[in-house]
Order: structure tokens, then sequence, then C-alpha cells
């Protein structure tokens, strides 16, 4: 099992680094350190400069890798929805993707290494980078195709800031080692492939958000005035807390005891705290709650409705 494999974008060129990696191991037994992977990107990083990213090439005397003839298409990241992640929480999140390949690339070999990962920043220096914890799995649909699923591994309080919460972009990459070992001091790097690609897809990572309420009094005679009260609240992936959410347009809504259907009753403002308060005429048996639509940041959220017995 991988535990986690991290890249950064260095001079056009993707590079594995060795962040946190134990042996990476590809889909068969072989496996591989992180100075293995950081010595082959190292490699590729030279191979690519001075030169357009993914443009075919051979590789010459100079003993570096040369491009691999290998694609990514339809990439899709967590099914096309935000990532949304909490203080604690591990958040799994799936990626599927089409790989296309010449015939003579192995991409089921033991030491071929393959992955779809996200980053937030730019492609020549990200500011953060999210992987799996395995390595993807992939079933050939052709003798040039197949088609890969794989997953982000988030861990808010190990991976992430504040500021992470945003858009990221999706970046594939691929190493052929065929048959040649990166710690080997005779390793012929002509005969390792090597490439990557960015902007395959795009998604966000968002601060999971949470909503209470309480409607008092209970029971209350027809009429009258109760006193509507709750809180929005959202993850801190900074401190690993969570805290008010302010200035945040809610909506109170109702829906009758035998209904399925929430009604708008009003809508309200959070205070500088993320505490709610408002009050309403009772004047049946139902429910209340707060409603809150959620920003770039911050999923939506429905509080669990608090039910009040109207005399």
């Amino acid at each position: 099992m991988r535990i986690r494999a991290t890249v950064a974008a260095v001079s056009g060129a993707l590079a594995l680094s060795a962040l946190a990696v134990p042996a990476a191991q590809a889909s068969g037994g072989s496996s591989y350190s992180p100075a293995d992977l950081a010595k082959v990107a190292a490699a590729a990083q030279q191979a690519a400069s001075g030169r357009a990213a993914y443009t075919a090439s051979t590789a010459d005397d100079t003993g570096e890798p040369y491009t691999l003839d290998l694609s990514f298409s339809n990439v899709k990241v967590n099914k096309g929805k935000p990532i949304v992640a909490g203080t604690t929480t591990h958040v799994k999140a799936p990626v599927t993707y089409t790989v296309t390949h010449a015939a003579d690339v192995d991409i089921h070999a033991d030491d071929f290494l393959m992955d779809v990962e996200i980053y937030r920043g730019s492609y020549s220096n990200p500011v953060n980078i999210l992987a799996g914890d395995d390595w993807p799995s992939c079933t050939d649909t052709s003798a040039t195709t197949a088609s890969c699923k794989g997953t982000i591994d988030v861990y808010a309080n190990e991976d992430l800031s504040n500021a992470d919460a945003t858009s990221w972009k999706a970046i594939g990459y691929a190493i052929a080692l065929n048959g040649q070992d990166p710690l080997a001091e005779d390793v012929d790097w002509t005969k390792i492939g090597y490439v990557d690609q960015d902007a395959l897809a795009t998604t966000k990572l968002q601060r999971l958000s949470k909503l209470t309420v309480n409607a008092a009094p209970e029971p209350v005679k027809k009429g009258k005035t109760i006193t509507v009260t709750g809180k929005l609240s959202r993850a801190n992936w900074d401190d690993g807390k969570y805290h008010g959410y302010a200035n945040q347009s809610v909506r109170l809504q109702f829906r009758k005891k035998n209904s399925s259907t929430y009604t708008n009753v009003k809508g309200i403002k959070s205070s500088s705290t993320g505490t709610l308060k408002t009050t309403t005429k009772a004047t049946v048996d139902g429910y209340y709650r707060f409603s809150f639509v959620g920003t770039s940041t911050t999923p939506a959220v429905n509080a669990t409705g608090d039910y009040v017995d109207v005399k």
C-alpha cells in the first residue's frame, strides 16, 4: 500500500517527491522507494527542459528518459462533486479516467508507475498536492486503452489549511522503468519512459459546514411567538476546530406535521460568531429548521427540523 505519494511540478515536468511515501509499489510485486522515484523524476525534469511538455522525443546519449506514449482522458474527480472535508475525518474521493497508450506500453508491469493526483497553484509551482493511499487499478478495454480508478485520500488535519478551500486541478503521470533499477550505477535512463499531463479536470475542496436549530417554547399556544435559534459553523483546517461562519444568509423554513416539503419563512444573517436568532408566529404543528445554501468554499447544509406542538 502506498501511504502518501506527493508530486511537485518543476521546470515544466511533474516530479515525484519523497514527503511521506514508504515503499511505493506498482501493480505487481516490485517496490521502489521515494529516492528511486525522485531520481527518475529528476532525470525526467532534465529531459523536459528546453522542450514543450508532452512533445514526442527520442532519448539521446545524455541518458535522458524518453517520452512515454501514453495519455489520460475522461478524468473525473469525486464524480464531479466538490470534495468536502471536516477537521479530522478521512475523506476518500474516487477518481476515474481512461488511459490510451502505445501497444508496446505495458501498464500492468510490476515496475510501471501511474497515477492521477490533484494540486492547487501553478503547474510550475504547486502550493499543495493530494494523492491516493493506493495505486490505481486499471482494466483493459482494448490493446491500447484501459479504464482506471483510484482515489484522492484527504486527511484534513495533516494535508490542508483554510487556503486549500478553492479550485484544484488534476494531473496525471506515468513512469515505465522497463526493467531498469533506478538505484543501480549502470542504470540506462534512455530505457525509462516518462510522461505527465496537466489540467485533466478540476475539482473543489470545501470546508464541512454544520447547522443547528432550536425552536421554543414547546409546546406553544396558537398565534403566539416562538423564538428560533441556532448556529452555522464550518471546519477550520488551520486549527482543527469548528468556528462560527459569520455574516452568512440563512433561511428559516417550516414544514407542516404531515408534509414532506419545507417552505421559506424568512431570511436572516448569522452573527459575527455564527449564531442565528429570529422569531415567528406559531400557527400549526410542524418542524422548523435553518437552511444554508452554501458558498464556493463551504457546502450547503440543512439543520435537522425541530418539532413544535401548537395547542
